[in-house]
């Protein structure tokens, strides 16, 4: 696969449910790195891998600044779909400096490198292939990717990115899945505490700035 050319793939794709997508990755690939934010959207991901891959390492960057209803909810899903996640930590030395600074309030970018970036990077080198559910609808930027994407360092695969808001809705209805609890608030995208407010789409997230990616998806 990595030598057919990355239009071919993605027409191949684009053709697929998305269970084929998956399907076709992990048969594809020995080992795939899947993430999950346990935000609002995320459950259709979840409950996919949970039923195409058992037992696959899930990875859950926590930041330290999760809302508590993310954390309760991200267990609900583990022992709801039997889960296998693990969590990456920032650097707890670098987590402080956060901390006492608020970073988040005069360098949010720094302060996104050292709780989600660097967590992550950790791990990224152990893979070829990246799966994560960014969909299409949540922002410009998304709205632009393709299903699969080759930035050179890691191969990104996007299986949900064509997908609009009724299709999330009606996947996690029919298949009986608990919304995130912070959604029925008028939060539709849940991060950190200090960096998130209510707000359809990302709208909520980094409200009156520019920054639209905490830095993991650029």
């Amino acid at each position: 696969m990595y030598l057919v050319n990355k239009e071919k793939i993605n027409r191949s794709l684009s053709a697929k449910i998305v269970d084929a997508r998956v399907a076709q990755v992990f048969n594809t690939f020995k080992d795939v790195l899947v993430t999950s934010s346990f935000g609002t959207t995320s459950s259709v991901l979840l409950h996919l891998v949970s039923r195409i891959k058992p037992g696959c390492p899930i990875y859950f960057i926590d930041t330290g600044y999760h809302f508590e209803e993310t954390i309760a909810y991200k267990e609900r899903l583990i022992r709801l779909l039997d889960l296998n996640v693990i969590d990456l930590r920032p650097d707890p030395a670098q987590h402080a400096h956060t901390f006492k600074e608020e970073l988040w309030a005069d360098n949010p970018d720094k302060c996104c490198d050292i709780n989600k970036v660097e967590p992550l990077d950790r791990v990224k080198d152990k893979y070829k292939i990246w799966m994560s559910g960014l969909i299409g609808f949540q922002n410009r930027y998304r709205k632009s990717l393709p299903i699969m994407d080759d930035d050179n360092e890691l191969i990104k695969f996007y299986p949900l990115i064509d997908w609009n808001s009724s299709l999330v809705e009606e996947y996690i209805e029919s298949h009986g899945l608990p919304e995130h609890p912070l959604k029925e608030k008028g939060f539709h995208s849940v991060g950190c505490t200090h960096c998130t407010s209510k707000g359809k789409g990302r709208n909520g997230r980094w409200n009156d700035l520019s920054k639209t990616e905490c830095g993991l998806h650029r």
